[in-house]
């Protein structure tokens, strides 16, 4: 078995390479030795949110890598960290203001550099839509685990054997996602309830699309490069990684306007998450400990109710990462103190 270190290599060699970067950063903006460690803080803090929001997000990427071929693993590592910290981190927050602002990128990337408050309030301004997309992704994403009728593991079972039992009724999940949306919707401040429904719908659309795609792809015969666990699987799980992204990137703005830092700091945190993932299904660590997948899910399942919530009331950070890690440490607790049962 490979050493735990050697999963951490790439992240620690980023990690090294981000501080030093925004230390030299915080000290040519700042021109003071405590300016650059006020910049350093923020960046490690970022990076402890990002770790802290996605850890359930390697749990959940990790059950479905496990299927993936080796060359589809090492391009979900290589190719998907690239979209995770450049597309995620940098493109995504610009094509947010470029969008919410009617500005071209260019322009929001110059605003972003030279009128940071304004980007900031830009952003939180369009966090309605981000919320509306993300929470009702990861809520298809969540329940698409509980209501399967292949699913024959519980952990919380007067939960899971009902949402079990809902799976005979054809599009349940479906149905009652679109419920969901309708409540929230006449939950919204006048005027944001199109810019809520649209977005919404959207991210249902996405998830139903990407998984007709996988089917499709997992399908075919025609090339075994994109077979069973080949590109259908990189490419749900790339939107995945966007949906866990929306709140950590929207939250970043919280501690700070840079973007730099924002991009640096959550790009660290990124690289973790994508190192514990492969630990996770070299290691196959979730058929060790029996529950731990079904805590992951249901830390999607929160943020997803959190992510929707956000869109009416305000919802702080210190409460998100806690709760997802809380699910995963009791998923954990219940896995190990099952083993030791007598068989």
């Amino acid at each position: 078995m490979k050493p735990t270190l050697s999963y951490f290599h790439l992240p620690m060699a980023a990690t090294a390479f981000g501080v030093f970067t925004i230390v030299w950063f915080g000290f040519a903006t700042t021109g003071s030795t405590a300016g650059a460690l006020k910049f350093l803080l923020i960046g490690l803090t970022l990076t402890l949110l990002e770790i802290s929001l996605s850890f359930d997000n390697a749990v959940v990427n990790a059950n479905k890598l496990k299927y993936m071929t080796p060359l589809w693993q090492r391009r979900f590592l290589t190719w998907g960290i690239l979209v995770a910290v450049f597309g995620m981190r940098i493109v995504f927050p610009i094509v947010i203001v470029s969008v919410a602002a009617g500005i071209g990128p260019v322009a929001a990337t110059i605003l972003a550099a030279t009128e940071p408050e304004t980007y900031s309030h830009i952003m939180h301004d369009a966090h309605v839509s981000v919320a509306a997309f993300g929470g009702t992704y990861l809520m298809m994403v969540a329940l698409s685990f509980f209501v399967d009728t292949e699913k024959n593991v519980d952990w919380i079972r007067f939960v899971e054997t009902r949402l079990r039992a809902c799976a005979d009724l054809r599009a349940i999940e479906v149905v009652f996602v679109l419920c969901l949306i309708i409540g929230f919707t006449l939950a919204q401040s006048e005027g944001q309830e199109t810019e809520f429904l649209f977005a919404s719908v959207l991210g249902l659309l996405a998830f139903l699309l990407v998984e007709v795609l996988g089917d499709l792809l997992d399908k075919s015969q025609t090339n075994a490069a994109i077979a069973s666990g080949g590109l259908g699987a990189f490419l749900y799980l790339e939107v995945l990684d966007a949906s866990f992204s929306f709140d950590g990137v929207i939250g970043a703005f919280a501690l700070t306007n840079n973007m730099f830092l924002i991009a640096v700091g959550l790009g660290i945190g990124a690289f973790y998450v994508r190192s514990m993932t492969i630990m996770l299904v070299e290691r196959d660590t979730l058929s060790e400990l029996r529950f731990l997948e079904h805590g992951a899910f249901y830390s999607v399942l929160a943020l997803a109710v959190i992510m929707l919530t956000q869109s009416v009331v305000s919802v702080p950070e210190y409460v998100t990462g806690p709760l997802s890690i809380g699910f995963i440490a009791l998923a954990t607790f219940s896995s190990v103190r099952y083993a030791k049962r007598p068989a």
